[in-house]
């Protein structure tokens, strides 16, 4: 049975337990008495959420309450972990990276749960060729996509991520050239640039930022000041930079001079009608490798 915050609408246990993450990514930690008194719910009831959320590994279970668990920079949450997470934001980063895209085409999708969010709206675009790592986008086009596309998976070893990597998947991109780019990270630091904890993904992505002169990175605002163990890009190699209203006044000063171009989308009257705010100065940024 789906509880109700204080004088807001009624919240199913999945939308209950994303906002109960969140806010213990937000703050490090929070207590049981906290977390109910918030939503307006028992709390035998965060109880129960937080044992769900401890059973998938996203959070640590403390006296009291639970705390966000240490991360290294190889922590690599699978696919289904990583769908959970910020799906209003993925959507509405996913709708906006579809506008950037014109019919007629040929884009490189990467894997990664939102840049899965973005074929949703890829598949609306007439004429277009993808080329992807990614199973999981190649599978929904296939599936949902306008007839006249054409889809090309590499082959390759699968990741947690349900990424395709290894010598197969960039032999097959390292001999294309595509009008554009759709990257997703791990993570996007100052100085580390855009990571990923997976070696092979890394390499697999980096042939693809090769294989483009227009990099369109996707990055919700938890992807800010994460690290992960290996680069794959610059900010400053990112043409466009798609994330959403969650981004800190902080990251959004840095981000406005590193990338071409800032975007954040924001709520829309309805799918794939995202509210927009764009910063377009320029710098260059400090590469990091791997």
């Amino acid at each position: 049975m789906a509880d109700q915050e204080p004088n807001g609408p009624v919240m199913l246990p999945v939308q209950r337990q994303d906002w109960i993450l969140a806010e213990i990514e937000r703050a490090g930690g929070a207590r049981i008495t906290q977390l109910a008194e918030q939503l307006g719910v028992s709390e035998m009831t965060v109880r129960r959420d937080i044992d769900a959320l401890a059973r998938q590994g996203l959070i640590k279970k403390v006296y009291g309450g639970a705390t966000a668990p240490a991360r290294s920079t190889s922590d690599e949450p699978g696919f289904e972990v990583k769908s959970h997470r910020e799906l209003a934001a993925k959507d509405q980063i996913g709708a906006v990276a579809a506008t950037l895209i014109q019919p007629s085409t040929t884009v490189a999708v990467s894997a990664g749960t939102t840049t899965y969010a973005s074929a949703v709206h890829l598949a609306r675009i007439p004429g277009l060729t993808v080329v992807t790592n990614s199973v999981r986008v190649a599978d929904y086009l296939h599936a949902h996509g306008d007839p006249s596309q054409t889809v090309l998976l590499t082959g390759g070893v699968r990741t947690p991520s349900d990424a395709l990597v290894g010598p197969t998947a960039v032999q097959t991109i390292s001999g294309l050239h595509v009008d554009a780019l759709l990257l997703g990270v791990h993570g996007m630091d100052p100085a580390a640039g855009f990571t990923t904890p997976n070696l092979m993904e890394a390499e697999m992505n980096r042939a693809m930022v090769a294989a483009t002169s227009r990099l369109i990175v996707l990055a919700d605002h938890t992807k800010w000041g994460v690290v992960g163990l290996c680069a794959m890009a610059r900010l400053a190699d990112a043409s466009v930079l798609v994330s959403d209203e969650g981004l800190s006044a902080e990251a959004r000063d840095v981000l406005s001079t590193a990338v071409g171009e800032l975007i954040l989308g924001g709520p829309g009257e309805g799918i794939g009608l995202p509210g927009q705010t764009a910063v377009t100065r320029r710098t260059a940024d400090s590469p990091a490798t791997c």
